[in-house]
């Protein structure tokens, strides 16, 4: 049986964090094997092992919190796990609560985490195309501030999305985006004629950086190229595949 893989990131050094691969789970199938998607067609009993598992495997001993994500902007604050059907439809959760492992899905989206050390309070967002553009990762900022944080020593690490060279969008997309604002234009190379790629990861840095972030990390692994080590929703889609899996990134406050 393959080992989870847990990858960490130097900006959150010494912060119980994780972006978690698809290996070292119980699903099979184009599940196969760490999925830990609620809302995906797995059998519910593997998911939640699988949830078991990474939670485990990051942060032992704690609960894991997660939201309903919607691709939206919205960030709340997690007092303790949310109860099954009860999940606030949201893409970012923070916390300053011993015992908590905050959540995050993807399969392409980028995940990011944040600490603020000095104060223990730490967050999550999921930021695709459209809550990166929305202000997901802006939203989180302020959530944490109104836990104590401080924005001039927050860090953040952007974990494992879809890589700039496999993020073909067309000439619309790419509109939405500098329309608000013309600078963004740097993170798109142009492809085939009305086509070209985008650089999601080095967008949500540079809002990251815009926001007052001073230090801000990049996994850098690309979801859709590396089909064994990742999940990848358009990679699934483009292969006739269905519906794929979601792995999770996850960081907290451990239990002293």
């Amino acid at each position: 049986m393959s080992a989870i893989e847990v990858i960490r990131a130097p900006a959150l050094s010494g912060v119980a964090h994780g972006f978690l691969a698809r290996t070292g789970g119980v699903s099979s199938g184009t599940y196969a094997s760490l999925n830990t998607g609620t809302g995906s067609d797995d059998e519910p009993a593997s998911v939640a092992e699988n949830r078991r598992r990474a939670t485990q495997a990051v942060l032992p001993g704690t609960r894991l919190a997660t939201v309903y994500q919607v691709h939206g902007a919205e960030a709340v604050a997690v007092l303790e796990p949310f109860a099954d059907g009860l999940r606030p439809h949201a893409d970012a959760l923070v916390t300053d609560r011993p015992g908590l492992a905050l959540g995050i899905l993807t399969a392409d989206c980028a995940p990011v985490l944040f600490a603020d050390r000095t104060a223990g309070v730490v967050g999550a967002a999921h930021a695709g195309w459209k809550g990166a553009l929305g202000g997901v990762t802006d939203t989180t900022l302020m959530t944490m501030e109104a836990l104590g944080a401080d924005r001039g020593r927050i860090v953040a690490a952007i974990g494992p999305c879809i890589g700039a060279a496999s993020y073909e969008v067309d000439a619309d997309f790419r509109r939405r985006f500098t329309t608000r604002e013309a600078a963004s234009d740097r993170f798109f190379r142009n492809a085939r004629a009305g086509h070209a790629t985008f650089d999601l990861a080095g967008y949500v840095a540079h809002r990251l950086a815009a926001a007052g972030i001073g230090t801000v990390g990049i996994v850098g692994a690309d979801t859709y190229a590396e089909d064994a080590r990742f999940f990848s929703y358009r990679r699934s889609t483009h292969r006739g595949e269905g519906d794929a899996g979601r792995q999770i990134s996850i960081i907290g406050i451990g239990i002293d």
